[in-house]
């Protein structure tokens, strides 16, 4: 048996492991590393997190992503060569973390990468009609292990899409094994870029949880911050409180396709970003707004959407007759402007907490999510995704790259 191999099983049979997740999303402000500790697995994962930072991303880091970054046309050689550097980047950055926390490499068991997702194209939302739905994350995990030393696992949104999915969210399958509950129902949202969000009913099986994306998170907010205020995001909503809410433009936010699409669905900044915007701004001959007024209108078109998409989860509440605690993760819980005007548009059947309450730090439970996945790949049973056809079938999600 290979010694890769081995090392791998040895893994999967110790009572507990130490996997590194990490994330970096579509606000490309950096890379999150969780160094968590997990037993079990499925519904008895027990994680705790015992190191989380997140590398903020100098600038040259980002405009070198910016350059192929939700576009449909991108220079291939740049891409191609982006993807090692990136990969070799994140290893540097994980070796630079693991002697600053003072953890040798060789106690790691796996890292486990989402890589830099650099387009998203579900079928709904491309014009191909000879392809299906599509992703591309970069950041090769093979440089990742060689930088690290550590086998790497990654790529998890292709066995998705492969198996009939649109290869997000994935979400779905770390929150129902570790945050399901028998006595209580949850609500589980993450506002990044995209928001989306995760429904778990009281006492659940795995065929009750919806995880969909639902619309426009910080997006749209950060990149006209930093295209008019030279800033990466409007702290704590400061910029949009000194504003008005437009309601013309508004409304025409609110008539974009996708948020009337039924859930579960999946989309990202190819969709929710400045054209779109524009757009709206033009239909709605609103081009004259000031950008402060402009900034309010965001806020409040990403608050109406959240609230709006969990409002329609109501028929599963009002069956129950039951609240709902809804846990918040993701950058978006950090702007307290977005979260007061989500709170004020939803009924009081609702609780509005941080993911924190869980035991999860907001900023860390998404890459804390994919070093679970990565668990359930060592140790776990296959999951399960539901196709075109809504018929579920077991896949084991993630490609596994060892260090030489």
């Amino acid at each position: 048996m290979h010694n890769h191999i081995k090392r791998l099983v040895e893994s999967a049979e110790k009572e507990s492991r130490l996997i590194i997740g990490l994330m970096s999303g579509t606000s490309l402000d950096g890379l999150d590393i969780a160094l968590c500790d997990i037993r079990g697995c499925g519904t008895t994962t027990q994680v705790k997190v015992l190191q989380f930072t997140t590398c903020e991303y100098p600038e040259h880091v980002k405009e070198k992503v910016r350059q192929v970054f939700a576009k449909s046309l991108v220079d291939l050689e740049y891409l191609t060569l982006l993807n090692g550097w990136l990969g070799n980047y994140h290893g540097q950055l994980i070796v630079d973390t693991l002697a600053y926390w003072g953890i040798a490499n060789h106690d790691i068991d796996v890292i486990a990468s989402h890589g830099q997702t650099i387009y998203h194209c579900p079928a709904h939302q491309h014009k191909y009609s000879e392809f299906g739905n599509g992703t591309l994350q970069i950041a090769d995990a093979d440089h990742i292990a060689v930088a690290t030393h550590i086998t790497t696992l990654s790529d998890f949104r292709q066995k998705h899409i492969a198996a009939g999915g649109e290869g997000a969210p994935l979400a779905h399958y770390g929150d129902y094994y570790y945050f399901s509950s028998k006595k209580e129902h949850r609500l589980l949202l993450n506002i990044g870029g995209i928001a989306n969000l995760t429904w778990l009913p009281k006492n659940c099986a795995f065929s009750d949880v919806l995880c969909s994306d639902i619309g426009a998170g910080n997006t749209i907010m950060d990149a006209y911050m930093q295209r008019h205020f030279q800033v990466m995001y409007d702290q704590n909503g400061e910029v949009a409180k000194s504003g008005k809410v437009n309601q013309a433009l508004l409304d025409s936010l609110m008539a974009a396709t996708f948020i009337k699409r039924e859930m579960p669905k999946t989309t990202g900044p190819e969709v929710f970003n400045l054209a779109l915007l524009s757009q709206a701004q033009t239909n709605s001959n609103t081009d004259h707004l000031s950008h402060n007024d402009v900034m309010a209108t965001l806020n409040m078109f990403s608050a109406k959407v959240i609230a709006e998409h969990i409002t329609l989860l109501s028929s599963y509440v009002t069956q129950v007759n039951e609240p709902v605690n809804v846990y918040v993760s993701g950058g978006g819980y950090h702007n307290t402007l977005l979260m007061e005007k989500v709170r004020a548009q939803l009924s009081s059947d609702y609780n509005v907490l941080s993911s924190q309450a869980l035991g999860i730090s907001p900023d860390a439970k998404e890459a804390v999510l994919f070093a679970m996945l990565a668990n359930e790949t060592l140790v776990g049973e296959s999951t399960s995704v539901k196709g075109e056809s809504k018929q579920s079938q077991p896949i084991t999600m993630g490609k596994i790259s060892f260090p030489d």
